[in-house]
């Protein structure tokens, strides 16, 4: 594959393990548009940038997630300055949410927040995500709740917002959409798969118009704690590799 001259521009002035997270957040972008959970140009995922500084990569405001690369990521502070230059601007709504959950939870090195039909329609039932079906196992064990307070550009929401996920991996935001982080890019994708199906599930489930049938709270638990061996000790890292494979497959310029 040729190199671009901004890629090449931009290799010069990171490190390996910044290129590499770039890649991996990219990939992200590109499979959120394959899978139709993008929203247009709205919404985000974020990845924290290998180092001493805290720093976090952000897709650039006005690009379809079909479009992000490796280089056109924006890379910005906590104080949504941008650190490295681009013509591109920043989502202030996208950097609200995501700065504060990195600013606050050192194991969250990728965020990702999506606008999913079936997590919309989830989050704006009262009793939220049903233990329905074994996708909704996984989330169950770890799953938050933030209510709507309008558009996210209220900086006096981030502390209500960082209180309300706590230490836990999933966030349904009510009446908005999903939220889950991760230790890498990788991680935070697979837990979003598995929420976005478990709330596609519950809906088809419920619109069968007969009463539905919950899984106990003992097996609940016990499920959860299985997740590891169906993924040979090894969870998001199983996984991501094919995806990477089928993305390349598909269009490898996220690549670039």
């Amino acid at each position: 594959m040729a190199v671009t001259a901004t890629q090449s521009t931009i290799r010069e002035q990171v490190t390996e393990a910044e290129w590499q997270t770039r890649v991996d957040l990219a990939a992200a972008y590109r499979l959120v548009a394959l899978y139709g959970w993008d929203d247009l140009i709205f919404t985000h995922i974020s990845a924290r940038v290998p180092g001493t500084d805290h720093h976090f990569l952000l897709n650039p405001y006005g690009m379809m997630f079909e479009e992000v690369t490796a280089s056109s990521l924006l890379k910005i502070d906590l104080a949504g300055n941008k650190v490295m230059d681009s013509p591109y601007f920043i989502n202030p709504a996208g950097f609200t949410i995501h700065s504060a959950v990195h600013e606050a939870r050192s194991d969250a090195l990728c965020v990702m927040h999506l606008h999913t039909d079936y997590g919309i329609a989830v989050s704006a039932q009262k009793e939220g995500l049903l233990p329905i079906s074994q996708q909704a196992m996984f989330p169950l064990a770890s799953l938050a709740y933030h209510d709507y307070e309008g558009l996210a550009l209220n900086e006096a929401e981030k502390p209500r917002l960082v209180a309300d996920l706590g230490d836990e991996q999933y966030l349904i935001l009510r009446n908005h959409g999903l939220l889950t982080v991760g230790a890498t890019t990788a991680e935070a994708f697979l837990a979003m798969y598995i929420l976005e199906r478990a709330c596609k599930i519950q809906i088809l489930a419920q619109s069968g118009g007969s009463e539905l049938h919950p899984v106990a709270e003992p097996i609940i638990d016990l499920t959860a704690k299985q997740l590891s061996a169906v993924t040979v000790g090894q969870g998001s890292g199983l996984t991501w590799p094919g995806l990477l494979r089928k993305l390349d497959r598909i269009d490898s310029s996220y690549r670039e």
